[in-house]
């Protein structure tokens, strides 16, 4: 697959970028919700002059839903960020340590960002244990080995050999709704399927499994707009 930029003149102008693909039979637009970016996908062979003129047709669209993109929040002083579902300023002090006291994250100051990400991390790891470990005991079952990732496409993963996978952002995420994506990888060490076995399982485990599985869909993005560079 192939990639090209093609830019929309204006007071504004918007990158679009321009994706060449083999199984596309038609132009598509897509907006990232995340940070606004505008990706077109073409098939292999359309001229450039026709994507322009699609994309020039379609910048209404394009500027209404890049309006609605949050835009990304990089970590410092004074950032108010997700933390369990509760807002939580960042507080940059003298200190060497970074902890969490209640609605504050206080942080030294040579470090602001990377100190937060290492105790959002350790606060996410500790959590999602405990989750699957309380459910792995209830199914009778054990996992191999369990590791935090920052993927943008999936939430958790468990692999045949019983190893999990969670996107340590889930810890930004009310609890209940972490605690939902252990139980649903969990129960992937009885069913490495999405069968209707495998969610009576995960509804044996979550009850409310639907109602925090649509709060992910909805609200899950905007986990992602918060970059921990310093």
């Amino acid at each position: 697959m192939s990639h090209e930029i093609l830019t929309l003149e204006g007071a504004e102008p918007i990158e679009v970028l321009v994706r060449r693909s083999a199984q596309a039979r038609r132009l598509s637009l897509r907006v990232s919700s995340l940070d606004g970016r505008v990706t077109l996908t073409v098939p292999r062979r359309a001229r450039m002059s026709e994507a322009r003129a699609f994309v020039e047709s379609r910048r209404p669209w394009i500027e209404g839903a890049r309006g609605r993109s949050p835009g990304l929040v990089t970590v410092a002083d004074g950032v108010v960020l997700p933390v369990l579902g509760e807002p939580v300023t960042v507080v940059a002090g003298p200190g060497r340590r970074a902890t969490l006291d209640g609605a504050r994250l206080v942080v030294p100051a040579r470090a602001p960002a990377s100190s937060a990400l290492g105790v959002l991390k350790a606060e996410a790891r500790d959590r999602l244990a405990r989750a699957s470990d309380r459910y792995a005991g209830a199914l009778g079952l054990e996992y191999s080995a369990l590791a935090l990732r920052d993927t943008r496409s999936r939430w958790g993963s468990c692999t045949a050999e019983g190893r999990l996978m969670y996107s340590w952002r889930l810890v930004m995420a009310p609890p209940e709704v972490l605690d939902y994506v252990a139980a649903h990888e969990v129960a992937h060490l009885r069913h490495m399927d999405h069968s209707p076995a495998f969610w009576s399982v995960v509804a044996g485990l979550c009850p409310d499994w639907k109602a925090h599985r649509s709060w992910l869909r909805h609200h899950g993005s905007g986990l992602h707009r918060y970059r921990f560079e310093d």
